[in-house]
């Protein structure tokens, strides 16, 4: 899953993507409307999570533009406007849920992965390949029903590949799902990840490589 965060409070910007980092959600951050716009025009988010108040492109403009995208992200507004006319009125310009500042960030996160859950090009919540088996909201991995520990970044690459099967993802793909925009191109976290997520899988082996082009869950 790959999330925008918008919001001006550099601080808290900062804090939400980092908090979504670590429940292995990839997550870019945009300062103000008009670097948000510019994000959205490249890149393909799942959800947006978008603060009304914008130096920029106002929010309720971004609201409008992502909403009315052909290939649309879902977008989870966040305001300090508590009133039922103030969230009326923000799901009246096309958002798809209201969450009030201060907000709990673990309601955050499950508000987050449930937009994920609606969104028009969304996986179903179980996903299960080669004796594999991922609940997305849970976030519980299984391996012939035997569970298994999984890290959040771990977690983010099976659920990417898992979701691609029985095609390959590339590793420039892995880091653009499973990590955010500042992920270094040539590092080799991708393939550490892959080897680690090997080995906790155990035999036989379900992740494949073929060079050149990529990993793949098989069987």
């Amino acid at each position: 899953m790959r999330v925008l965060v918008v919001e001006d409070c550099r601080s808290l910007a900062d804090l939400v993507a980092e908090g979504l980092s670590g429940q292995g959600i990839a997550a870019d951050v945009a300062y103000d409307g008009t670097e948000a716009a510019a994000k959205l025009g490249v890149n393909s988010y799942d959800v947006v999570v978008l603060d009304r108040t914008l130096p920029g492109v106002p929010g309720d403009t971004l609201c409008r533009m992502v909403s009315s995208a052909d290939e649309r992200s879902m977008v989870l507004m966040v305001s300090g406007a508590a009133s039922p006319e103030e969230r009326l009125y923000g799901l009246g310009l096309g958002a798809d849920d209201y969450l009030v500042k201060p907000f709990h960030f673990p309601e955050l996160v499950m508000r987050v992965r449930a937009l994920a859950r609606r969104q028009p090009r969304a996986r179903p919540r179980v996903l299960r390949a080669g004796g594999v088996e991922l609940d997305c909201l849970s976030r519980t991995v299984t391996r012939d029903g035997a569970p298994l520990e999984l890290r959040a970044k771990e977690l983010a690459v099976l659920e990417a590949l898992m979701a691609a099967s029985p095609g390959y993802l590339s590793a420039e793909q892995l880091l653009e799902k499973a990590w955010d925009e500042n992920a270094d191109p040539f590092t080799k976290t991708v393939a550490v990840t892959i080897g680690r997520l090997r080995h906790k899988l155990g035999e036989p082996q379900v992740v494949q490589t073929a060079i050149g082009v990529g990993y793949r869950i098989v069987g």
